[in-house]
């Protein structure tokens, strides 16, 4: 689905059609969430963007851009049933910590996350996050950080 969707925002991008039954899912899946999903992007700074964090922490991120008139982190997720937003938090968090390293070296403001999410019979979904619920999914990143490398120094 995310090679379909790199293709649509980057004709340029090289690789092959998948023809598997894999593929064959992921096309349809891939169209549904450009008609239902990519209509509010109207700048794109980069696909497939490394963001890092220096000496922290690196990522890639699918979109960075302009996302219903806020600069915004814009990640692809393919699930095999519908989610509820409380069920996703580990990717709030993810497109936290992408944001803050790409504000960090970049300069940027992203203070908005948007998840596009698509099931194998097409059923789309989007989570928008800005504002403290973004901030508060930031300090969750943070605090899971530090335990990572309190863990790893122990």
């Amino acid at each position: 689905m995310h090679f379909f969707l790199q293709k649509h925002l980057d004709p340029d991008c090289k690789g092959y059609m998948d023809l598997t039954q894999v593929g064959r899912v992921a096309e349809p899946m891939a169209k549904k969430i450009i008609a239902s999903g990519l209509e509010d992007l109207t700048e794109i700074w980069g696909s497939e963007v490394t963001v890092y964090y220096p000496g922290l922490y690196a990522g890639a991120t699918d979109v960075v851009g302009i996302y219903d008139y806020s600069e915004s982190i814009v990640d692809f997720k393919q699930s095999n049933k519908p989610k509820r937003g409380e069920w996703i938090a580990d990717y709030f968090m993810q497109l936290g910590a992408y944001a803050m390293a790409h504000n960090y070296v970049y300069g940027t403001k992203i203070d908005q996350g948007v998840i596009l999410m698509c099931t194998p019979d097409c059923y789309f979904q989007k989570f928008v996050i800005r504002g403290n619920e973004f901030v508060k999914h930031q300090h969750n990143f943070l605090r899971r950080l530090d335990q990572y490398y309190e863990e790893r120094h122990r």
